[in-house]
Order: structure tokens, then C-alpha cells, then sequence
């Protein structure tokens, strides 16, 4: 009974051990990505009503964000403050996966909202090495976007 309970007691620390250290290496998860805005009306619009992003509560209640549904469990915290717009390089962007890449440039072309490829050229659409079609667009800040049509964003 005495080598049972040993046994047992070892399994135990042996399974908590391994939870701990699980836990310990769980995979870091995001949270929220955030850019400072000139105007955050008109920030809060392109992201509402280009981007098509989903505007969700947000805590601080003082008019300076608005926080947007990005994922399952990650947001976009447009945050007033800047004082004016910025020039960004392409490769420091956000990307969002639509369904169709058509409706989305659809919904540009209706709001005359200037897209291009990946190497600049006006209304034009990059076929990645993988299939996955992207376009690129600036926000009224000037932050760089991609939007692709990647269908593993969707699995």
C-alpha cells in the first residue's frame, strides 16, 4: 500500500509539474494592436465603414477611442493624440482577410478610396508565391493596410 501510495504521489507532482510548465510556455496570445489618430471620427468611419470592422465597447468613456472587433479575441485601439499624419513604410502594416478581395474592392471603387499593389501600381492586385491575392491601402492617418484573401483566415 506504502509503494502505491508513493507511486501515486509521484504521478501526481509528476502531472502537475507538466501542467505548470505548460502553462509556462503557453503560447503568447494577442490582445490589441493600437494607433494613434489626428481625427478620431474619421478614423473610427474608415475602419466602420471601409474596412468593414465591427466598433465594440471600449472602457475609458472619454472621446478619445474607439476600440474595433479584429479577431475572435483581439481589438484595434484608435487612440486621438497625433497631430498630424505620418509617412509609413508598406512593410510596417496591418493585414485583414476577407472573403471576397471583388466586393472588397467594390466597396473602395463606390467610396473612391485609392488601393494598389504591392509595388505601388494604382488599382492593381498582387498574386502572392501561395495564390492569396492582396491589395494595399492607407488609412486618413497614412497607416499602411493589406487586404488579402488568404482562405485559411477563415478555417
Amino acid at each position: 500500500m506504502k509503494r502505491v501510495s508513493f507511486l501515486f504521489i509521484l504521478i501526481l507532482l509528476s502531472v502537475m509539474s507538466t501542467n505548470a510548465q505548460e502553462k509556462k510556455n503557453a503560447a503568447i496570445v494577442a490582445n490589441h494592436q493600437a494607433i494613434c489618430v489626428v481625427d478620431l471620427k474619421r478614423s473610427a468611419d474608415f475602419y466602420s465603414r471601409i474596412i468593414g470592422l465591427q466598433q465594440v465597447d471600449e472602457p475609458f468613456k472619454v472621446g478619445r477611442h474607439a476600440w474595433f472587433q479584429t479577431g475572435p479575441k483581439t481589438t484595434l485601439h484608435i487612440i486621438l493624440g497625433a497631430d498630424q499624419p505620418r509617412e509609413y513604410f508598406k512593410n510596417n502594416h496591418m493585414c485583414f482577410s476577407v472573403p471576397s478581395l471583388e466586393d472588397f474592392i467594390a466597396r473602395l471603387d463606390r467610396n473612391k478610396i485609392h488601393y494598389e499593389d504591392v509595388n505601388g501600381k494604382a488599382s492593381a492586385i498582387t498574386i502572392r508565391v501561395d495564390g492569396v491575392k492582396q491589395i494595399w491601402l492607407q488609412d486618413p492617418d497614412h497607416y499602411w493596410i493589406e487586404i488579402n484573401n488568404d482562405p485559411s483566415a477563415f478555417q
